[in-house]
C-alpha cells in the first residue's frame, strides 16, 4: 500500500512530525510519500527514515522549493 501525505505550506518541523504520525499507521513494507516545501525537511525526513531503519525509495525535487520523498516502512 502507498499513502500520500501532503504537507505543503507547513513550516518545519511539522512535515516531519506528520510523517512520523502517518508512518505509525502503516504496515511493514508499505510506502509513505511525503510532499513538502520546507527546506529543513530535505535533511530531517531522510535522516529520520535512516535512523528508524526505513528505506528512502525516491527523493525528488519537484519545483524550486518543493520535494517529494517516498519512505518504505521497515
Amino acid at each position: 500500500m502507498k499513502k500520500t501525505l501532503e504537507v505543503l505550506g507547513m513550516v518545519c518541523p511539522f512535515p516531519l512530525i506528520e510523517a512520523k504520525e502517518a508512518m505509525k499507521l502503516l504496515n511493514s513494507g508499505d510506502e509513505l510519500e511525503v510532499q513538502f516545501d520546507c527546506t529543513q525537511g530535505t535533511e530531517s525526513i531522510p535522516r529520520w527514515a535512516a535512523e528508524e531503519g526505513h528505506e528512502v525509495v525516491t527523493y525528488e525535487q519537484l519545483g524550486e522549493a518543493s520535494w517529494t520523498i517516498t519512505v518504505k516502512k521497515k
